[in-house]
């Protein structure tokens, strides 16, 4: 275990305030210097939304590029023949293929995070619902998975682009960068993701849509964010 130190001690007390509301800059600083790991931590954000999800008319789910990336290698596997197929190797896919990589998966080779389809797949990509649905990696035409354009959605897959979906408590949260980031670099990627939730603020939302943001690391405490100095919330 490792040795708590008189400074961690110290904010470790400062922390016993727990209706306290931190800019966001400060909250980065506040996890960096808890931070008593050796391996680069995810720095997390966590967003209460006035909404219940079990009505289709608010859900919230889409997409959103953090402009700094997310600091994670990602895996993209592509259901496509002939050029389709050429071109998502070429942009960079993992795996491409048709009815093998459907067999590649039913053996149980689901080791991706992104699943991208051409609209002429779907029939074989269909057949993988009950293994793809579950985890989250069923190619969906709103979210951009299922299109003609792979290089595109390869490119974006790699370089930053994240899935958002509300959970059924009506919370939202997502990894925006590791802790090594510069805080330029996470507090772009905190705005961008933030802003990308504001806007898909769904038509049945009553009341007041942000209701909390909390920033954390991968082993850090939950710091609530101050709320009124970020833009449209």
């Amino acid at each position: 275990m490792a040795k708590v130190t008189k400074k961690q001690k110290s904010l470790t007390e400062k922390l016993g305030d727990n209706m306290k509301l931190y800019p966001v800059a400060d909250a980065l600083q506040t996890l960096r210097d808890l931070k008593t790991t050796k391996f680069d931590e995810t720095v997390e954000v966590a967003m209460n939304l006035g909404v219940d999800p079990r009505h289709a008319d608010q859900m919230v789910r889409g997409m959103v590029s953090l402009p700094a990336g997310t600091g994670k290698t990602v895996r993209v596997a592509v259901f496509a023949k002939g050029d389709k197929a050429a071109e998502a190797l070429a942009a960079g896919a993992d795996k491409v293929g048709a009815e093998d990589l459907m067999e590649d998966m039913q053996a149980g080779n689901l080791n991706y995070d992104r699943v991208i389809a051409t609209p002429d797949m779907m029939g074989v990509v269909g057949r993988l619902g009950k293994l793809l649905g579950p985890k989250g990696l069923m190619p969906n035409p709103k979210l951009g998975t299922v299109t003609p354009n792979v290089t595109q959605a390869v490119k974006d897959a790699k370089g930053g682009q994240i899935e958002f979906r509300v959970e059924k408590q009506g919370i939202i949260h997502a990894g925006i960068g590791k802790m090594s980031f510069s805080d330029a670099d996470l507090l772009t990627n905190f705005s961008a993701f933030v802003d990308a939730i504001v806007k898909a603020k769904p038509s049945g939302s009553k009341g007041k849509y942000v209701r909390k943001i909390s920033l954390s690391s991968s082993m850090g405490p939950g710091l609530k964010i101050d709320t009124t100095e970020i833009a449209g919330v």
